[in-house]
C-alpha cells in the first residue's frame, strides 16, 4: 500500500513539473483546475491509465517500437498523457491537454522527472528495509 501511495505522489510531482514547464513555454496548453487536489486526481487517473491500458498498447505497438528502436515509446507515452487529459476532462476533474505537442512534451517531462524520483525513493526504501 505504501508503494502505491509513493508512486501516486511521484506521479503528482512529475505532473506538476510538466504542467509548469509546458505552460511556461506555451501558456494555457495544459490546464488544471483545483490546484494540488486537481493534480492529485489527474495523477490518480494517469496511474490507472498507465496500469491498465499501457501494457495493451505496448503489446499492440511492439513492432512499431522495435522498428523505431524504442522511439515509438514516446508516441505511446504521448497517447497515455493525452488520454489522461481526456478522461479527466470528461469526469470533471479539470485536467485538460490542448493538442499533440503539449501532450508530447508533458509526457516527456513526466518520464524524465519520474525516473530519478522513483530511483531515489527505491534507494530510500531499500535502505530502510535492509536496516530493519
Amino acid at each position: 500500500m505504501q508503494k502505491l501511495v509513493v508512486r501516486w505522489v511521484v506521479n503528482a510531482i512529475a505532473l506538476w513539473i510538466a504542467i509548469t514547464v509546458v505552460n511556461f513555454f506555451a501558456a494555457g496548453s495544459i490546464e488544471v483546475l483545483g490546484g494540488w487536489l486537481g493534480i492529485l486526481f489527474a495523477a490518480f487517473i494517469f496511474g490507472l491509465v498507465n496500469a491498465v491500458l499501457r501494457p495493451i498498447v505496448n503489446f499492440l505497438t511492439c513492432p512499431l517500437i522495435i522498428l523505431t528502436l524504442g522511439l515509438g515509446t514516446l508516441l505511446v507515452n504521448t497517447l497515455m498523457f493525452w488520454l489522461t487529459g481526456l478522461l479527466s476532462e470528461s469526469i470533471g476533474f479539470g485536467f485538460t491537454v490542448n493538442g499533440f505537442w503539449p501532450a508530447f512534451f508533458g509526457a516527456l517531462i513526466v518520464s524524465v522527472v519520474s525516473i530519478p524520483l522513483s530511483m531515489l525513493i527505491k534507494d530510500e526504501l531499500g535502505k530502510r528495509r535492509k536496516s530493519a
